[in-house]
């Protein structure tokens, strides 16, 4: 990030943090604490990702010692979380506690605030998961209790005057090492997936409860091979608890994302396809096939195919973009056709001919495009 106005000691620990913390966390609301130099920034909000969602903390430095150790101000919703800091952090003598790293602070160490994020958000997830072990519900209690054994489980209870209580649980699915199924994939680490579980508090326990509110997602990665948009989650039963419901997902989505895998090179043969009729391509995906452009002509008319092909590719077709090498709009860029998916089609041909069906359609169409590019640049 840029460190203009940051002190630098200040500005070392900030740029360690984002290149360093295993999650992606965010700096927003920069400000100056400095009655006399407010041109010096050493207040800042960090966002940080928790149970699928985000929280904010403060982080006050002093620009006049930026040696020294920051306050941290937590969230208004979170305001019993410094009490429970006070009670619990470093109960044990554990030296990775916050309380420690505080005291201990030196500002000259660049990984200073990252370690001191991580202990904190650590204490967050056992106070969250304390609250949630406080709720008098008898069903959350059971749910709770049946998936104990799996790891990396966070959990938040919200509650507000304007809005019910309810537990998120952010449940990570089973780690399939996806980047290692996909040849020369340049992902630092392999996707996440996880199930979001919503439940509102009650009292009262029923065997045949409804289901909670359920939602799938990843990181972004994913949605090179695998749209989670499109993945249908299976049926919560009447009675199910989670530690039922859970294997029957994973099974479920891992048999897809091994199909996802697979159609990588299905989608790499169509491209292969193209090429004996539109010649070489000037630009191609290699690794996921998503991607290819080819140079085409009608004529002396010269212009250039885009294909974008989907993760749902071959029962999705391929989207074609034309792009004119001769004509240029009022802003000096080159006309474009917009996305076409209405040409013939069927997920059942073999490559071949679908790239054959493809170059017979833009026959056509490469004179409906200048057209439509001639006219274009009359009106400009």
């Amino acid at each position: 990030m840029a460190s203009d106005g940051v002190p630098p000691i200040i500005a070392a620990q900030l740029n360690y943090l984002l290149s360093h913390f295993p999650l992606s966390v965010k700096i927003e609301h920069l400000w100056s604490g400095s009655k006399f130099s407010t041109g010096v920034i050493d207040r800042f909000t960090i966002v940080i990702p928790y149970c699928l969602d985000f929280i904010k903390w403060d982080f006050i430095y002093n620009s006049e010692s930026p040696i020294s150790a920051p306050d941290v101000i937590f969230g208004a919703e979170d305001e019993n979380f410094l009490s429970f800091l006070a009670r619990n952090d470093g109960v044990e003598g554990n030296a990775n506690s916050a309380k420690k790293c505080l005291s201990d602070w030196n500002g000259k160490d660049p990984t200073r605030l990252m370690v001191l994020l991580q202990q904190l958000r650590d204490q967050y997830m056992n106070y969250q998961r304390k609250r949630v072990d406080e709720v008098d519900d008898d069903r959350l209690k059971f749910e709770v209790s049946t998936i104990a054994f799996r790891e990396g489980i966070e959990m938040h209870l919200s509650s507000g005057a304007e809005k019910p209580e309810e537990v998120k649980f952010a449940v990570p699915l089973t780690e399939m090492n996806i980047d290692k199924m996909v040849h020369g994939c340049p992902w630092r680490h392999s996707p996440k997936i996880y199930l979001q579980v919503i439940y509102p508090v009650g009292r009262k326990y029923v065997s045949a409860s409804s289901a909670p509110r359920l939602k799938l997602l990843s990181t972004s990665d994913l949605k090179s091979i695998f749209s989670i948009e499109d993945f249908k989650l299976p049926p919560w039963l009447d009675g199910m608890c989670m530690a039922e419901y859970l294997p029957h997902l994973e099974e479920s989505l891992e048999k897809q994302i091994l199909e996802a895998v697979s159609l990588i090179d299905v989608r790499r043969r169509f491209i292969e396809s193209l090429a004996p009729l539109f010649g070489r391509p000037l630009e191609a995906d290699p690794i996921f096939c998503r991607k290819a452009t080819f140079l085409a002509g009608s004529g002396a008319f010269t212009f250039l195919v885009h294909f974008s092909i989907s993760t749902q590719f071959p029962k999705q077709q391929p989207g074609l973009m034309l792009q004119s090498s001769q004509h240029m709009n009022s802003h000096g860029v080159p006309a474009k056709s917009p996305l076409i998916t209405e040409y013939p089609w069927s997920p059942r041909w073999e490559t071949s001919v679908m790239a054959e069906k493809i170059f017979e359609f833009l026959v056509d169409e490469a004179l409906n495009f200048k057209r439509y590019c001639n006219e274009a640049q009359l009106q400009h």
